[in-house]
């Protein structure tokens, strides 16, 4: 079976999936929370967020982490994830396989 998408409706999805990244979560479940980094050279808290999961994956091992905690990878919406960061205290910066900051 052969479906097509038109093209309007196929930008669309792909304008749709601009709007998502991928962000670890400490503690999944009741009492989850965002990962969150510290920046000395910028005194700044920030939440890294990758633009695709395989980029989030391949730099997760690289991320400072609290040992015993859990970690587990989501997708978030942009917009609810810089609303949640500024309420508390937080920016989000767009960071590659690498851990460069790629867009604060």
């Amino acid at each position: 079976m052969y479906t097509s998408i038109k093209r309007g409706a196929m930008a669309e999805a792909n304008k749709e999936a601009a709007n998502w990244v991928y962000v670890f979560v400490c503690e999944p479940g009741k009492d989850e929370s965002f990962l969150g980094l510290y920046n000395a050279d910028k005194d700044v808290d920030f939440i890294p967020a990758f633009q695709t999961r395989e980029e989030a994956n391949d730099c997760f091992l690289n991320l400072p982490r609290e040992k015993g905690k859990k970690y587990e990878l989501q997708a978030v919406h942009i917009e609810e994830l810089h609303d949640i960061a500024t309420k508390s205290g937080f920016a989000v910066a767009l960071v590659d396989s690498d851990g460069k900051v790629i867009k604060e």
